[in-house]
């Protein structure tokens, strides 16, 4: 195979990212038709059709292979960019996926200093499930997910344990359990609120499942999309609330929320995903570290600082501890 087009690898990613020709367009500065162009002639380069022309359009096998291509070369050019001290076009970003607890607690601290040294990035928010497939099909570079096992191609690093623990506000706790944070109990859960993430979010039923033995356990459920206002929420007394440890632990210190049952938390642990680009090895370079290392490395070492402490457990070791199994069906919020 000839070599592949690079102006048509960069409308292929722009289709992935947009949706659309228009807005693909408009994030490359040229025309509908130029894009069309280009598309057409990367399709006739490899002989396959890469895009099907659908609302919103959608990438073909074969197109999803070309986009991680185009997404590795986009990291690669980023790399030369920075050592020859020259700037990434405006349009030009580097798309990771998180999960959105670890987003709103512990990633954008650990990426600030690359941000604001100008690294130009994307971040993707879903369900660390599919995290992991917006890795595989190339739509990220690198992704935090609770999967252990990298894909061909990829490196993976562990980064730590987030922890969970079930929460409720004073106020809740007077108006629905007399007053006693031991008012949730076995006899008592299925009458009290929860609060959900979403439809995909699990995790409260891990925790009563652990807390109280029950097996499939069947919740009042109050659905809150996101994990600033999921917290939010709980302060307002709208239900209890099964939180990262490392986003309420202030608020437990400051009585803003009571902590129920702590000796029982879940533990997910975490891994950074990337594509190797550089060499087959799994230590990053030493004498030239490419842009996806440097962000490994701070997600690493931000992860370290936020979830160190949390390996060791929080005032007393607690009692029962469940580390979720990445193989077995869950859903991490996203």
């Amino acid at each position: 195979m000839k070599d592949l087009d690079a102006a048509g690898l960069d409308c292929l990613a722009s289709l992935a990212d947009d949706g659309s020709f228009e807005r693909a367009a408009q994030r490359l500065s040229i025309t509908q038709s130029a894009v069309s162009q280009r598309l057409k002639s990367l399709e006739a380069q490899v002989g396959r059709l890469l895009v099907v022309r659908s609302r919103p359009l959608r990438l073909t096998e074969a197109g999803k292979v070309l986009l991680r291509f185009a997404r590795q070369m986009h990291a690669m050019r980023a790399d030369v960019a920075r050592e020859l001290g020259t700037s990434l076009p405006s349009q030009e970003r580097l798309p990771i996926a998180v999960n959105a607890d670890s987003l709103a607690t512990w990633v954008m601290p650990a990426l600030d200093e690359l941000v604001r040294g100008g690294l130009s990035l994307e971040l993707v928010v879903d369900d660390q499930d599919f995290t992991h497939d917006w890795l595989r099909q190339g739509a990220v570079l690198g992704c935090v997910s609770t999967v252990r096992e990298a894909l061909r191609g990829c490196r993976v690093v562990p980064l730590g344990v987030m922890r969970y623990t079930a929460v409720a506000s004073p106020e809740f706790i007077a108006r629905e359990m007399e007053g006693d944070a031991a008012g949730l109990n076995r006899a008592t859960f299925t009458r009290l609120p929860f609060l959900i993430f979403n439809r995909k979010d699990d995790m409260q039923q891990q925790w009563v499942s652990l807390a109280f033995g029950v097996r499939h356990p069947g919740l009042r459920e109050r659905f809150v999309p996101s994990s600033e206002a999921y917290v939010r929420a709980a302060l307002m007394g709208w239900g209890v609330g099964v939180a990262p440890l490392v986003q309420v632990r202030r608020l437990i210190d400051e009585g803003s929320l009571v902590l129920l049952r702590p000796e029982v938390m879940l533990e997910v642990e975490l891994f950074w995903h990337q594509w190797r680009l550089g060499p087959d090895s799994d230590e990053p370079p030493t004498s030239r570290v490419g842009t996806l290392d440097r962000i490994g490395a701070a997600l690493a070492a931000g992860a370290e600082r936020a979830l160190g402490g949390e390996k060791a457990g929080w005032k007393s070791a607690p009692r029962s501890v469940r580390k979720i199994d990445p193989n077995a069906p869950k859903r991490l919020r996203g």
